[in-house]
Parts: structure tokens; C-alpha cells; sequence
């Protein structure tokens, strides 16, 4: 595989000369936080940042995605017939996504890509995407992805992975996109020595520094029922506010809510994240709900993450590490110490 060296404005140019053949989407900082942007005539890239407050998820997965369009005129022949919407399913690269990012688009593909059911607007989204990572230099104080399989230079699931050297960029490429995506920048040049070495260094320095000790190696074998009954779930709950933030930024949440929207006679059916600390979300349509309490809702989130999802496919939790919901969550509810409270139950 090939393996690149940029100064940091060749890395730039590089990026802006390969629109013609990609969307390209990086990090742009906005305020007091990054955000993943398509990259356009007049935008810089920040590649200089710890974390994006939101991840990359709704590149692949949109926040609101129109599903199908149907028309109510009656003297259309088409009335009231469902079509699927337009979608763009072009090239597309996001360049500068972290490890944590990555891995969890591999968890949230268990969901969306297996044997028994392919969600075709993901899938088609998500093999048209070239993952360029970047290695985390400074991991944030609430990063803990060592402990959920990962690290700040993971490679799995990447296309291409990128280290900061400081006054350079080095770009090792790891499968045949990621080469086909270095061989178009036509800019660089070949790694020296040098520069793998100090790639090397780097990422056993920041690797040896980050040790999160998050502790989940006994919940596969807690029975689900003494979890669920567990004694710490009001305390746990006692602080939320259901509001959600959690649940939007984490990268592995993947549930959705389907609406119609009507506007004169032209309709759209869309589907739209949702959240399962919403006391809506488990509304039935007789009218029951089975979670009207905050603690179910809160209890419900932490069963799915750290015991339901890890029975169910035998590789881990559902959990990235990322350390978005511990560092956003307006009221301190700290997602290790809950794993902590059901590991050592």
C-alpha cells in the first residue's frame, strides 16, 4: 500500500483539487466547536482539534432523509402512489474522521448491513464513502476507546489513515480506495524513513500516555434480568432531563421515527432521528406506554449499549468511546461510571 508525506499545504490543495472526483467533507471549526462541512470554494479545513461536538454518523445516515414523495392530486394517474425520493449516491470522502468515528460505523453496520436485512439507503451510502482518518494526538479527558476495542490510531475500517507530525502530514494508505484516493491528489511525495519512523514513535507515545481503564470485561456474564433490576438505576436516572443529547450525538445510536409531511397537495415520507429518552418514543397506538418512567428510559439506553447489543452479537459494546454523551450531557450523567456500576454488579 502506499504511503504519502504532505506539508500540511500541499495536504490542502491536495483535498480542493480532488472535488471534481469526491464530496468532500472535513472539519471546520464553528464557534467554540468543529463540525464536519463539505469542503467548498472559500472553506479551510481545520484539522488542528481534539473531537467534532457532533460525529460524521449523518454523512452516511442524514438527520432528516426523505424516503418517498407521492402526490394527493386527483386527476393525477399517480395519485397517492409512493416513490422513492432522489438521492445522491456520488463519491463522497470524510477526511479527518477519528478512529472512534470509525469504529463506530462498523458497530452501527451490524444494524443496517447484515444477513437478514440491508437498509439500502445506508448501504449504498456508506460504500460510496471514503473514510480518510486522522490519528489523535491529544485524546480529550472523556475519550475511552481503548477499553471498547479501539485506539487513537486504530486502523480497522479505515480507507486511509493520516498522522500529524507536526509540520507534516504522513497518509498511509490501507485498502484499494484509499490508493486510488492518494494516487488522484498528485501531490506529495514518498515517505522517507524519517517520517515513518517518527509516525511510529508518535502513535506508540500517545497510545502508551492513554490509559482510560474503563473496566467492561464482565457484563457478558450478568444476567440480564438482575441488571434490569438492578438498585442504582433511579439514582442513575435521578438527574437526567430527557433531553436527548446523548442519544443525537453518539455515533452508535441508529433509531429513527417515520412521519408523512404534507404540504398543498405534494407529500413526503421521511424518517428522522429519534431518541429512546423521549417519553414519546414507546407511545403505542392504543394508547399505553411501557416507559412512562424516566428511570426505564435511562435504564433502557444503558441495557442496549452495554448488555443487550454485547448478548446479542457475542464482539463487545455498543460504544465507540468517543466521550461525546460524558463531555455534553448537561447534567453529568458519565456513561463509565454506569458501566462501571453493571460490570462490578
Amino acid at each position: 500500500m502506499k504511503t504519502t508525506s504532505f506539508t500540511k499545504q500541499e495536504w490542502d490543495e491536495a483535498l480542493q483539487g480532488l472535488s471534481d472526483s469526491y464530496r468532500i467533507f472535513v472539519p471546520i471549526r464553528e464557534g467554540d466547536f468543529h463540525m464536519f462541512r463539505p469542503l467548498e470554494n472559500g472553506i479551510k479545513p481545520d484539522f488542528d482539534f481534539q473531537n467534532t461536538r457532533i460525529s460524521p454518523k449523518s454523512i452516511i445516515y442524514p438527520q432528516s432523509e426523505r424516503m418517498f414523495e407521492y402526490t394527493l392530486e386527483p386527476e393525477d394517474p399517480e395519485a397517492n402512489i409512493l416513490k422513492e425520493a432522489p438521492k445522491d449516491y456520488s463519491p463522497r470522502a470524510i477526511v479527518g474522521i477519528r478512529p472512534c468515528d470509525v469504529h463506530a460505523f462498523r458497530i452501527v453496520q451490524r444494524n443496517f448491513d447484515n444477513p437478514e436485512f440491508r437498509d439500502p439507503w445506508w448501504v449504498k451510502h456508506f460504500e460510496s464513502t471514503i473514510l480518510v482518518g486522522l490519528g489523535c494526538n491529544r485524546p480529550c479527558s472523556t475519550c475511552f476507546c481503548t477499553s471498547v476495542g479501539g485506539g487513537p490510531f486504530h486502523e480497522e475500517g479505515l480507507d486511509i489513515m493520516v498522522y500529524d507530525l507536526g509540520d507534516r502530514f504522513l497518509a498511509k494508505s490501507l485498502t484499494e480506495k484509499g490508493e486510488d484516493f492518494l494516487n488522484k491528489t498528485k501531490a506529495g511525495a514518498p515517505a522517507d524513513q524519517p517520517a515513518l519512523q517518527a509516525a511510529e514513535d508518535l502513535k506508540e507515545s500517545v497510545e502508551k500516555a492513554f490509559n482510560p481503564n474503563v473496566t467492561m470485561d464482565h457484563l457478558h456474564e450478568k444476567a440480564v434480568l438482575d441488571l434490569f433490576n438492578a438498585p442504582f438505576w433511579e439514582e442513575v436516572a435521578f438527574a437526567c432531563i430527557n433531553c436527548g443529547t446523548c442519544t443525537y450525538l453518539c455515533p452508535t445510536c441508529w433509531c429513527f421515527d417515520i412521519q408523512d409531511e404534507v404540504f398543498a397537495k405534494q407529500g413526503d415520507r421521511i424518517r428522522n432521528w429519534d431518541s429512546c429518552m423521549f417519553p414519546l418514543f414507546t407511545l403505542e397506538g392504543s394508547g399505553h406506554n411501557p416507559r412512562t418512567k424516566k428511570f426505564q428510559r435511562v435504564r433502557q439506553r444503558f441495557m442496549h449499549k452495554l448488555k443487550y447489543y454485547v448478548d446479542k452479537y457475542q464482539d463487545g459494546v455498543q460504544c465507540s468511546g468517543c466521550g461525546r454523551c460524558v463531555r455534553y450531557c448537561p447534567v453529568n450523567i458519565d456513561i463509565r461510571q454506569v458501566a462501571a456500576l453493571m460490570n462490578e454488579l
